[in-house]
């Protein structure tokens, strides 16, 4: 089906884009009854809203002319939550609207905003912003809102999220009260129902959103690896996938250690958080959208709105917070119509929580193990078969250099070479524990111990080192000396019991082989050595705490008073006139 526009400006813009087909939320905002209407429009993330929107104003303040008209003032404000966001919508309105003479602008934290108050000087027809520069510009005088005829605010849930409600209620009320306000969401929450009839007049609700299916075009997965090794899972899972990828984290430490690990395996991988300016963000994203980065490790910033062509997979490194988190962040891929992979890299112990993110969201993920070395490198040389280079027709001097090489050199010599070169820019894949898929489920009838409990949970493993009670044992520097050792977390340690002379602990099953693996691999003659042990018997009696005198040291409560013979009237009319002049 075509785009019901009869704008040739519009028309021309779309038809060179490519854009063919309308989605549904696009076919929605053009239908009759929505045209020049405030409105109230959720959609799916990918289904192509900026365009949506774009289309739907020009209704508004294009209508049947061929060309926007000159006008020093905008007559349409786009507010959007993200700064990246932001600027995206700022290219596509530019390209659809370019035909038609249109002029806008972009106002964003990060740039420079003299330069933005310049361009807002010399007229523009569209100004894309942030809630806070926007607001910081009206309160310059540098943006004026007479004779604005429409308004969008883009991801409004994220907005609200963010905590720009008062930023939002300036902008709106310094809008004319005649202007068409075109509210898109992801959902339709109380707080956006409650904007919604606060800044709309007679909105037509527009829901293309399904409630009971997942995205049709994204293949969700979910990778079990122990808790320590889920970097070398990545890593595994990077090069067996050989797509364009982006990894989520859930905070900007570790976007920093990700990407710093990624760079020294060799990949071409970029960093996308907060704490980057603006000018670095946009680096980062134009090196993965033309090719020239393969990984963006990124935080939740990316998480909105971002448009990434060719984006074929989405990794979550760290477990999504909620459901909308997840269908966000996986929205990155399968946009427009193509085809994606999302992938949850999952250890034993959070595989419950996976599970309930995945059943909140109505996604069934198969679950895998992640790819091994032998697998990968057999990927490779399938991949090599299909080199663009050994389909390539050769011209002339190719061909007299090949010559040569065949005389010198024979046929397995120079393919082993050319082996060598294909392939000599692939990371070396990691060395990942496999845990088998039903053991590295939690048992649904454990529950948790506390620390130092005298008897197990029934579902670990128990291991024991040579420090007791003689020696100081305590959970306060066991717990956190076992984390680090077994390169596990503290909710995978079960009870701990401390004896004269040794002290036995339980391992969580799923990650008891990795624990021992990863603790015994680290071991040095002057390190507690770690041992498989029995569990202790439920009715031996704990070591005996120590008698005797108190250790010396900094005895309880204040310290006695030091006493002292009787002051002289000299000594004291000298601490009197020394302590004059404080009071």
């Amino acid at each position: 089906m075509a785009f019901p526009i009869d704008n040739p400006a519009l028309a021309e813009a779309l038809t060179e884009r490519g854009y063919s087909n309308p989605t549904s939320v696009q076919l929605a905002v053009l239908q009759p009854e929505a045209e020049g209407r405030d409105l109230l429009v959720s959609a799916q993330t990918g289904s192509g809203k900026t365009v949506a929107f774009g289309l739907a104003l020009a209704s508004t303040i294009l209508g049947a002319n061929a060309a926007l008209p000159a006008t020093r003032l905008p007559l349409v404000l786009v507010i959007a939550p993200t700064r990246e966001l932001a600027l995206q919508v700022h290219a596509e309105l530019t390209w659809l609207y370019e035909k038609a003479g249109g002029r806008i602008v972009s106002c964003v934290g990060g740039m420079d905003p003299r330069r933005e108050a310049r361009m807002l000087a010399a007229g523009c027809h569209i100004v894309v912003g942030t809630p806070g520069r926007l607001q910081d510009h009206i309160d310059r005088g540098n943006l004026s809102l007479a004779e604005l005829e429409a308004v969008v605010l883009d991801e409004a849930d994220e907005m609200l999220d963010l905590g720009f409600k008062d930023e939002l209620d300036f902008i709106l009320s310094a809008a004319p009260e005649s202007r068409r306000t075109l509210l898109f969401s992801a959902t339709i929450s109380r707080e956006i129902a409650a904007l919604a009839r606060t800044y709309q007049h007679n909105a037509l609700r527009i829901d293309t959103v399904s409630r009971t299916e997942p995205h049709a075009d994204i293949e969700y997965r979910a990778i079990v690896a122990p808790g320590h090794e889920i970097e070398a899972a990545l890593v595994n899972l990077l090069r067996a996938q050989d797509a364009r990828a982006i990894v989520f984290c859930a905070t900007r430490d570790n976007v920093r250690h990700l990407h710093a690990s990624l760079l020294a395996r060799g990949f071409n991988a970029v960093a996308l958080s907060g704490e980057l300016s603006q000018a670095e963000r946009n680096t980062a994203l134009n090196a993965l959208r033309e090719g020239r980065a393969q990984v963006c490790i990124a935080t939740d910033v990316a998480a909105r709105g971002l448009d990434l062509p060719d984006l074929g997979l989405v990794i979550h490194a760290d477990l999504p917070t909620n459901k909308a988190t997840l269908l966000h962040r996986s929205g990155r891929t399968g946009r427009a119509g193509r085809k994606g992979v999302c992938v949850l890299l999952v250890s034993p112990v959070k595989r419950r929580r996976a599970e309930m993110l995945l059943g909140s969201a109505n996604i069934e993920a198969t679950w895998h193990t992640p790819p091994t070395p032998e697998q990968i490198r057999a990927l490779d040389g399938e991949r090599l078969l299909e080199h663009p280079l050994l389909t390539q027709t050769p011209d002339p001097e190719q061909q007299s250099a090949a010559a040569g090489l065949l005389e010198r050199f024979s046929p397995e010599a120079i393919a082993a070479a050319f082996v060598r070169l294909a392939q000599a820019h692939l990371p070396e894949p990691a060395h990942v524990t496999i845990l088998p898929l039903e053991q590295s489920r939690p048992a649904r009838t454990a529950k948790p111990q506390p620390i130092g409990a005298v008897t197990g949970s029934g579902n670990g493993v128990w291991f024991s080192l040579p420090a007791g009670r003689k020696n100081n044992a305590d959970p306060k520097w066991l717990i956190p000396l076992l984390c680090k050792r077994g390169g596990i977390t503290k909710a995978e340690i079960g009870a701990i019991r401390i004896f004269d002379r040794e002290t036995k602990f339980e391992i969580f099953a799923p990650a008891a082989e990795s624990f021992y693996a990863a603790a015994t691999a680290q071991a040095t003659p002057a390190d507690l050595l770690i041992e498989p042990s029995t569990p202790p018997s439920p009715g031996a009696p704990r070591a005996p705490r120590p008698q005797g005198p108190k250790p010396a040291g900094k005895p309880y409560g204040k310290p006695p008073r030091e006493k002292t013979g009787p002051v002289s009237e000299q000594e004291r009319r000298r601490k009197n006139k020394a302590t004059k002049g404080l009071k």
